[in-house]
């Protein structure tokens, strides 16, 4: 792999030890997957962020880097932590927990990145322009930024992205290469698709298929932001998908050529399957939405649908910091709080630690979050559409 001079510094010590040790992570990455050069990144995206994803050895890591001195280079935006981390004691988070996630957080603090946790980093200030090479690590936001921004990322690890941001740099291979962006499959959608659920039940049976190969879908009529997330969630948690190409809809899709493709048909009796699967129990103990992170419109959406209702058990909607106040400067939250439902700021149902907190069956609209669930946090799922759910539990 070629190296400038001032990589070259890096490599050998000479800006310090943290910068050399994630540097050398960087080659070793390039040096396997066949890098010609380090390319300059925009952005970067970091994950492992919840005490209940890294636990002790994590924390002992963060904090002893940011003690030696690393900073990040690149603007650079976090993951959800486990928990809300205002309104944690009310929301009966455990205190054990709390205490290690608020040193995570303080570690990352000192390294100079945005305490946005949240993985939806497109819709709270880091938004990448089309083409711009970036380091992220959450698999959701990776592939929207690939596919619905056109910008190109690596599937990173958390370490890796992290290496990138501190570094400012990335190796030059997999998706940021022109030739490793085009499809593999060509799924024709023959079903209508009505809801969000509808989107995320379409991405968990494409990914199973698929793997983690590129997907060109046809037959997709209408897709707004918010189904598009959640399509790329549902592919990048069954399968791992990093990019997927919608004709008619996603930046690139008119480039690709799809005549010789595998071609693969998407029915109604696809869709209802992959509800089966999904659906691993019923009655939920609470509602949890937000997974990846309401935008503000799927807020306004569900304050609309609660508007002079009484819940009759908890619901949970996941969202940044960020969004959560303007929701409120909105009244939206007062609108959900009203009806006895939660606006629930940084953290995510994945990554809580939700099985120490008395529930064991969660209704989601997330087929990402449907898909993780029984085997991250132990619980059964009912997973439906938004509208479903509230009818359920609204009077």
């Amino acid at each position: 792999m070629y190296l400038t001079k001032e990589q070259e510094r890096m490599l050998s010590g000479e800006e310090g030890e943290v910068v050399e040790r994630m540097f050398r992570l960087l080659v070793r990455l390039g040096d396997i997957y066949g890098a010609d050069r380090m390319i300059p990144i925009g952005s970067a995206q970091v994950a492992g962020v919840s005490y209940k994803s890294i636990g002790d050895p994590g924390l002992e890591f963060l904090e002893d880097i940011a003690a030696k001195g690393a900073r990040v280079r690149v603007p650079t935006t976090l993951n959800p932590p486990g928990m809300d981390l205002v309104d944690w004691r009310e929301l009966g988070f455990p205190e054990d927990f709390a205490q290690k996630q608020l040193r995570i957080m303080e570690a990352f603090r000192k390294m100079g990145i945005m305490m946005t946790a949240t993985c939806t980093p497109y819709l709270v200030g880091n938004l990448p322009r089309f083409r711009e090479h970036i380091a992220w690590s959450e698999s959701s936001a990776v592939s929207f930024a690939n596919s619905v921004i056109g910008a190109r990322t690596n599937r990173e690890g958390g370490p890796s992205a992290l290496a990138a941001a501190i570094c400012g740099l990335t190796p030059n291979y997999g998706l940021h290469l022109d030739e490793n962006r085009k499809p593999s499959y060509l799924i024709e959608v023959k079903v209508e698709l009505k809801s969000t659920a509808d989107f995320g039940a379409l991405g968990y049976h494409v990914g199973k298929i698929v793997r983690d190969k590129i997907p060109y879908f046809r037959g997709i009529k209408e897709a707004d932001v918010d189904q598009l997330k959640a399509l790329g969630a549902a592919m990048a948690a069954s399968g791992a998908v990093a990019l997927y190409h919608v004709e008619g809809i996603t930046p690139e899709a008119w480039m690709m050529e799809t005549g010789k493709l595998e071609k693969i048909e998407v029915g109604e009796q696809d869709i209802r399957e992959a509800y089966g699967k999904l659906n691993t129990g019923s009655d939920p103990d609470i509602v949890i939405l937000g997974c990846p992170h309401a935008s503000l419109k799927e807020i306004a959406t569900l304050a609309g649908r609660l508007e002079g209702k009484k819940l009759k058990k908890p619901l949970w909607i996941c969202t940044s910091r960020a969004t959560k106040d303007a929701a409120t400067r909105m009244g939206l939250t007062g609108t959900i709080e009203a009806a006895g439902g939660r606006v629930v700021a940084d953290t995510c149902t994945v990554v809580s630690p939700i099985e120490r907190m008395g529930y064991r069956t969660i209704g989601v609209d997330s087929g990402k979050a449907a898909n993780y669930l029984p085997g991250f946090c132990k619980q059964q799922v009912v997973f439906k559409s938004l509208d479903e759910l509230v009818e359920e539990l609204a009077a």
